[in-house]
C-alpha cells in the first residue's frame, strides 16, 4: 500500500499535511467539550451565575460547530487527494499495460487486468479517503483521552481498559477469520468478469448453438463463488454493530455504576458534585477511547480489499515488459529491406521452439509471401518484425538494423501492421482509419482516399454519412471483409515501408481479393509486403513464397518453382484448386 503514496504529487502532501493538522485540531476540540462540561456542572452544584453556565455552553457549541467545520475540511481534502491518486494510478497502469507484449498480456489476462484498471484502484482510492483520515484520528484520540483519564479513579480505568481489551479480541477474531476471504474477493472478481466479457464477446455463437444453459452454468459458478465469499464475509462483519453496542452501552453503565457506588461512600455535599463531574466527564473520555479502537475496526475492514488491490496494481507496475526499448538510430541507409537470420523462436516458459532456423531476405518493393498448415509458425514468424514478440535466436533486421536496436516509434514509423482478427474501434470511419500517426503526423485526405481506393474500401461511400459514419465497438455494425478492409486502409494511410498482412484477406471475396493485390501491385509501388495467408491465389503471384511445416522452411521460390520442387506447397495447391484453375488464379 505504501509503494502508491509515491504517485503524490507535491501538492498531494501539502494538503495530507494539513488534513494531519486539522484532524489533530479536530481531535483537540471534540476532548475540550467533556472539560466544559464538568465546569458547567460545577457551577451548577456551586450556584454559580446562569452567565457562566452560557458562557461555558457557548464555548462547547463553539467547539461542536468547529470540529464539524474541520471535519468537512479533513473530508474534502482526503477525497481530493484519493481522486488525484486514483487519476495518477490509473494512468500508470493503462501506460504499462499498453506497452506489454503479447506475454504480459497472456500472464495477467485481459479481465484481470480491466479489474486491476477499474475495481483494485477503486479499492484503494476508498482507502485513502476514509481509511487515512481513521488511521491518523483513531491513535490521536486514544493516546490523549487516555491521558485525560489516567489520573482518574482506578475503578473506572478498570472498567475501560476490560472494555478496551475486550474490543482489541474481537478486532483480531475478526483479521484472523475475514482477512483470507477478502484476499479471494478480488480474483473471484477476475473470473466473473472472465466469463461475462467470455460470454458478451461470443454472444452470436453462444445463440447460434443454443448454449444459453452452458454458459449460465459458467456464470453461476463464478457467481456463486463471489457470492458466498461475500455473504461469510458479511455475516460475520453483521457482528460487529451488535458487540459494539454492548460495549458502547455498556461501558457508560459500568461507569455510572461505580460512580453511583463511589457518591454513596463519598463525605459531603461537595465531594459528592465533585465526584459526579468527574464521572460525567470520564464517561465521555471512555466513550471516546472506545470510539478510537470502532475507528481501528473500520479501518481492519477496508484495509484487506485495499491492500489486495494495492499488491495487484504492484504486480502491474512492477512487471517488467519482455520487449525492451532500443536505443534509437539515425536514419538507416536502406529502405524496406526485411532479413531473417538464423531465427529461432519459442514462447516465453515454453520448452519447444515454434521456429527453426528462419533466414530469407525481402528487398524493397517485393512481396513475400507465407504458407503452411495450422500451427506452422506463420503468424509467429512475422510478428517478429513489428516486434510482438522478440526472436529466441538469431537477428530480424529491417532496413539493416536489428529490430531490438529501433525505438518502437521508430520501428511502428516503418511498418502498416494488418492483424489476423481486424480490430476498429468506436468513432467514425474516418477516425479509425487516421488513428495511426508517422513522425507526429496524421494522414491528409489526399492518403486517406488513396488508401480507401487500394483497400477496395469504397462501400464506405454508400454509407449514410460517409466517413463521418459511427463504428461500433470492435466493428460490430459492419461486415468481416469491410473490418478487413478498413484495417488495411488504416495501414495504407500511413505510407508505410513495409506492409505485413497476417491472414487479412480471409473474409474477402476472390473478386475483392484479386482486386486489392492487383491495386496494391499498381498503386502501392516501392512497398514491401509480407503476407500471410491460406489461399493459393492470394499469394500465387507473389516474388518469393515461403512454405513453412512444423516451423521450418521446406520451400521457398515462386509458384511454379514450388509447384515442382515442393510437395508440401503442390498438396496444398491441389486441394484448394485444380490444375486448370491454378493457371487462371
Amino acid at each position: 500500500m505504501l509503494k502508491q503514496l509515491k504517485y503524490l504529487q507535491k501538492r498531494d502532501w501539502v494538503l495530507a499535511f494539513l488534513s494531519v493538522c486539522f484532524i489533530v485540531f479536530q481531535v483537540w476540540l471534540e476532548l475540550e467539550i467533556p472539560e466544559y462540561m464538568e465546569k458547567m456542572i460545577m457551577i451548577i452544584q456551586s450556584k454559580g451565575s446562569v452567565s457562566s453556565v452560557l458562557e461555558n455552553g457557548g464555548y462547547m457549541l463553539a467547539c461542536a460547530v468547529a470540529s464539524a467545520i474541520t471535519s468537512v475540511i479533513v473530508g474534502g481534502c482526503a477525497a481530493l487527494i484519493a481522486t488525484r491518486l486514483a487519476k495518477n494510478l490509473r494512468s500508470k497502469v493503462f501506460d504499462k499495460v499498453i506497452n506489454f507484449s503479447d506475454a504480459e498480456i497472456k500472464r495477467f489476462s485481459t479481465a484481470s487486468l480491466i479489474t486491476r484498471t477499474t475495481n483494485d484502484i477503486s479499492q484503494v482510492q476508498m482507502f485513502i479517503a476514509f481509511g487515512l483520515q481513521l488511521l491518523v484520528k483513531s491513535p490521536v484520540m486514544a493516546i490523549w483521552a487516555i491521558c485525560k483519564i489516567s489520573s482518574s479513579s482506578w475503578q473506572w480505568t478498570t472498567a475501560t481498559a476490560i472494555a478496551v481489551a475486550f474490543v482489541m479480541l474481537f478486532i483480531a477474531i475478526i483479521i484472523a477469520v475475514a482477512l483470507p476471504k477478502f484476499k479471494k474477493i478480488q480474483s473471484m472478481t477476475d473470473d466473473l468478469n472472465r466469463v461475462t466479457r467470455e460470454n458478451l464477446t461470443g454472444v452470436r455463437v453462444v445463440r447460434a448453438f443454443n448454449a444459453e444453459n452452458y454458459q449460465e452454468e459458467k456464470f453461476d459458478e463464478a457467481n456463486t463463488k463471489i457470492t458466498k465469499n461475500h455473504l461469510f464475509t458479511n455475516k460475520f462483519m453483521s457482528l460487529i454493530d451488535p458487540v459494539l453496542n454492548v460495549v458502547m452501552s455498556g461501558l457508560p453503565l459500568a461507569i455510572y455504576m461505580i460512580g453511583a457506588y463511589l457518591i454513596s461512600n463519598a463525605v459531603g455535599l461537595g465531594e459528592k458534585g465533585i465526584i459526579l463531574s468527574q464521572m460525567m466527564t470520564f464517561s465521555s473520555y471512555a466513550i471516546m477511547v472506545v470510539m478510537s479502537f470502532v475507528l481501528l475496526v473500520m479501518i481492519f475492514i477496508m484495509l484487506p480489499r485495499a491492500a489486495v488491490s494495492a499488491r495487484r496494481i504492484n504486480e502491474v507496475l512492477d512487471t517488467k515488459p519482455s520487449i525492451i526499448e532500443g536505443a534509437g538510430i539515425e536514419a538507416p541507409i536502406k529502405s524496406g529491406e526485411v532479413q531473417f537470420v538464423n531465427v529461432g523462436f519459442k514462447y516465453p516458459d515454453a520448452e519447444e521452439y515454434v521456429l527453426h532456423d528462419i533466414s530469407f531476405k525481402a528487398e524493397k518493393g517485393q512481396t513475400i509471401a507465407f504458407i503452411g498448415s495450422t500451427g506452422s509458425g506463420k503468424s509467429t514468424l512475422i510478428n517478429l518484425v513489428p516486434r510482438l514478440y522478440d526472436a529466441t535466436e538469431g537477428q530480424v533486421i529491417v532496413d539493416g538494423v536489428n529490430v531490438k536496436d529501433y525505438t518502437t516509434e521508430q520501428l511502428n514509423n516503418k511498418i502498416g501492421y494488418i492483424a489476423q482478427k481486424a480490430v476498429l474501434f468506436s468513432g467514425t470511419v474516418k477516425e479509425n482509419i487516421t488513428m495511426g500517426e508517422k513522425d507526429g503526423l496524421k494522414p491528409n485526405d489526399e492518403e486517406i482516399e488513396t488508401a480507401i481506393d487500394i483497400s477496395q474500401s469504397n462501400f464506405i461511400n454508400n454509407l449514410p454519412e460517409g466517413l463521418d459514419s459511427r463504428i461500433d465497438q470492435g466493428g460490430k455494425n459492419v461486415s468481416g471483409g469491410q473490418k478487413q478492409r478498413l484495417s488495411i486502409a488504416r495501414a495504407l494511410a500511413r505510407k508505410p515501408e513495409i506492409l505485413i498482412f497476417d491472414d487479412s484477406f480471409s473474409a474477402l471475396d476472390y473478386k475483392t481479393d484479386k482486386a486489392l493485390r492487383q491495386a496494391l501491385k499498381e498503386k502501392a509501388e516501392g512497398i514491401t509486403c509480407l503476407i500471410v495467408a491460406q489461399r493459393i491465389g492470394t499469394i500465387k503471384n507473389a516474388d518469393k513464397i515461403i512454405v513453412l511445416d512444423s516451423g521450418h522452411i521446406v520451400g521457398e521460390g515462386t509458384h511454379d518453382e514450388l509447384m515442382q520442387t515442393c510437395s508440401v506447397y503442390k498438396e496444398i495447391a491441389l486441394s484448394q484448386l485444380s490444375k486448370e484453375e491454378l493457371k487462371n488464379a
